[in-house]
């Protein structure tokens, strides 16, 4: 009798039996398989991911031994001895899905003994006991899924990913059978049911529809207004259309949140569609974005996603029974999910499993890219394959959401390029160009050259101004500049101060400006999405010509002054050079600007991107992603591992601090204290309280005393917690640059 898990029990009387637990999966895995017409893969994976459990040495593991057994790869060397013809292709990828259940998918080929061609010339499969074949059927006929070709160049990519939607299929259903089962013993209720978007989409149209109703009827009779309705009823009104590749080109104020939102609710009552996902790409407003739609659909339907901590941390995975369950993380099964760029698009390139876990739930589902113009140019070749791919073979319908809509068509790029999308046709929009103009609400000034005494001048000269800086030290430094002139409703807004913090500083700055206060703010380029602002005046250190334009719609948001006392100007601060990715757009905008009356107009921003993926050539995959998937008569030759340490649109490498000052925040400090609650949990609970500071200032940090990791013991060294609070200050959040702060002489971080 063979076992998949154990308990305390040494009689052995409620342990899981392997069959059960690998036909359980099985089930499980062809049912998430099923929508994305993969079920006989992805049941076969389920059925054979634990063969290696067929094995006395694993048994004793069970019973307490601690020599560590490989029982991932004797499955990976089954799938491939039983498949023939072009499915063997398929088994390999399922191979590869079954080698990396527990610690992320492998390469094939490489240094060690961890790739997956190494793995399955082990003979692992001849150590099994031959009970498996009569206590499992596995069935690896009729692999071969009705992919749509894209080209030639695409082939190798279209297979990898679906290796990985296998992989999600397989890691959900053995996370959650493993959950279940303990649930079982222990008498536990784990209630993870969402109800499915299709049962309740009536029920949420009507609720987007009395909301707008009710919006509408409290809203003032404004040009910019009447604009907002004809908008939403025009991108509603082509709902029915088919799934595909959109795009949202809206002026900034123009209503293109809750507009994209109801077009997502209508194309998925049309259609049919699972779920509705919304990628923001900044952390710092998706909270603002999440309340919104809970306030227009209600709490139970939507779930806010991301994370300033890593959820998974290597040593965690290899671990079985009860500290499984501490790598579970959402799934993504809810019919509403707010997350961001970088969770939904590294984990389409990650290899880990409770990464990869929600992938399956993209399947069939409405994603609007937010402020797509920033997604990270560096990747955006392999991105656009991934956002292709997810169209074309999983039923997705993608909308780019945004004021300064990036030059991604297919026609502005040679034949078969990697960044060309297919976005003929898809404009959401009436008439982007005429909505440019008469959204038209400021007056663009280049300055030159301003000092930060400049600024506080400026700033002297208007009771309400906003001023725009590229980097939180400028912004500091300004700050306390302007604080020295004593001027009035000063306010310091950058990611410096924890999400919850700065969500009462937007309210309080919203306030002030309504009620016609002085208002003053020193911010970074968080305002520049999602914050709806309306500054009288805006002062915008120089960058690309989308930071520009997102700027702008911070002034004269609602339209009610003159557009010729709106002034939007924009100067360069040699006293505080601009990173130089930043240098380089502001000299990209600079090669196009004569050509263009409006800067801020539809054709410039074209304009513009073209100008900049001119510049960048084959850089939009910089880290060659795209090149480690490659295929031939012989099989597959994927580097799965490899592709997902390149991956990586955040690549600052900062570090979470995580800063307990409020209530709320010191009740998640006890349960991290106390050890009993996951770190995926805790990590999400933690969001709104992290600040994020360069490695080397968290080490100084926690060498003086000031911060330290709770329950090494228990979560290693994911949550760095502030211990000194003083270093976080009120008005302009968490300071590390002084070293009278912490304590060390002459820091200079």
């Amino acid at each position: 009798m063979y076992f998949a898990h154990s308990t305390n029990d040494p009689s052995k009387s409620d342990w899981q039996l392997l069959p059960e637990h690998l036909i359980g999966v099985s089930e499980i895995a062809a049912a998430f398989g099923q929508p994305l017409a993969i079920e006989k893969s992805t049941r076969l994976a389920g059925i054979l991911h634990d063969a290696g459990k067929y094995t006395p040495q694993f048994q004793r593991r069970l019973e307490g031994a601690q020599a560590k057994v490989d029982h991932a790869t004797a499955g990976a060397e089954l799938v491939l001895s039983l498949a023939n013809g072009e499915d063997r292709y398929v088994a390999e990828l399922i191979a590869y899905a079954i080698a990396g259940h527990h610690g992320g998918m492998p390469d094939k080929e490489g240094e060690g003994e961890a790739p997956l061609a190494k793995r399955v010339k082990r003979g692992e499969a001849a150590k099994l006991d031959p009970a498996w074949v009569r206590e499992i059927v596995p069935d690896a006929s009729g692999l071969m899924p009705a992919l749509k070709p894209g080209s030639k160049e695409e082939q190798a990519f279209q297979f990898a990913f679906l290796g990985r939607m296998i992989f999600s299929c397989l890691v959900d259903a053995d996370y959650l059978e493993t959950e279940s089962f303990y649930a079982r013993v222990e008498r536990r209720n784990v209630d993870r049911t969402w109800p499915a978007l299709s049962d309740i989409i009536e029920g949420l149209v009507a609720r987007f529809n009395a909301y707008m109703a009710d919006k509408a009827t409290k809203a003032e009779a404004t040009p910019v207004n009447s604009l907002r309705g004809e908008i939403l009823s025009h991108v509603r009104g082509r709902a029915r259309e088919p799934k595909r590749l959109y795009t949202l080109n809206v002026p900034t104020g123009g209503g293109k949140t809750l507009a994209s939102l109801g077009f997502a609710l209508d194309h998925a009552r049309h259609h049919g569609m699972r779920r509705i996902i919304y990628a923001i790409p900044f952390t710092s407003v998706i909270d603002q974005t999440a309340a919104i739609f809970r306030d227009v659909l209600g709490e139970d339907v939507v779930l806010e996603h991301h994370s300033a901590i890593d959820e998974e941390k290597e040593g965690f995975e290899g671990r079985e029974g009860r500290d499984k369950l501490a790598l579970a993380m959402e799934n993504w099964a809810a019919p509403i999910v707010v997350t961001t760029n970088v969770q939904l698009f590294e984990s389409l390139f990650s290899n880990r499993p409770s990464r990869c876990r929600k992938l399956h739930h993209i399947a069939g589902s409405v994603i609007v890219l937010d402020e797509a113009q920033t997604l990270p140019r560096p990747l955006l070749a392999p991105t656009a394959r991934a956002i292709e791919e997810l169209v074309r073979n999983y039923a997705c319908s993608i909308v780019f959401c945004t004021a300064t809509q990036p030059a991604l068509d297919a026609g502005n790029f040679p034949k078969d390029h990697a960044m060309g999308l297919p976005l003929a046709g898809g404009e959401l929009a009436p008439d982007p160009s005429r909505l440019a103009r008469e959204l038209k609400r400021t007056t663009l000034r280049h300055d030159g050259e301003k000092s930060d005494g400049d600024l506080v001048e400026a700033l002297s000269d208007t009771d309400q101004g906003l001023v725009i800086v590229n980097s939180r030290g400028h912004a500091l430094t300004l700050y306390e500049q302007v604080k020295e002139k004593g001027l009035a409703g000063l306010t310091h807004l950058t990611t410096r101060q924890y999400a919850a913090h700065r969500r009462e500083i937007l309210e309080s700055v919203k306030r002030r400006l309504k009620n016609g206060q002085p208002c003053r703010v020193i911010a970074t380029s968080l305002v520049e999405a999602g914050v709806d602002f309306d500054f009288p005046r805006v002062w915008r250190a120089e960058a690309g010509l989308d930071q520009i334009a997102q700027a702008a719609g911070r002034c004269n948001r609602e339209g009610l002054r003159r557009i010729k006392d709106s002034i939007v100007t924009v100067f360069s601060c040699p006293d505080h050079p601009a990173p130089t990715e930043i240098s380089q757009l502001t000299a990209d905008m600079r090669h196009i600007a004569g050509r263009h009356e409006d800067l801020l107009s539809p054709a410039a921003i074209e304009d513009f991107f073209a100008e900049v993926y001119w510049r960048l050539g084959e850089r939009t995959d910089r880290h060659e992603i795209l090149k480690c998937f490659n295929m031939d008569r012989t099989g597959t030759s994927f580097f799965y591992r490899i592709a997902a340490e390149k991956y990586r649109m955040i690549e600052s490498g900062l570090a979470p601090v995580v800063v307990a000052r409020d209530k709320a925040a010191r009740g998640v400090l006890g349960r991290l204290r106390s050890g009993d609650i996951s770190a995926g949990q805790l990590a999400r609970k933690l969001q709104p309280f992290i600040v994020q500071v360069p490695p080397a200032a968290r080490a100084l940090l926690i060498a003086a005393g000031h911060v330290r990791f709770e329950r090494p013991d228990v979560y290693r060294d994911q949550f760095a917690v502030l211990l000194n609070e003083s270093l976080y200050r009120e008005d302009v959040g968490l300071v590390w640059e002084d070293g009278g702060y912490l304590g060390l002489e002459n820091s200079i971080i």
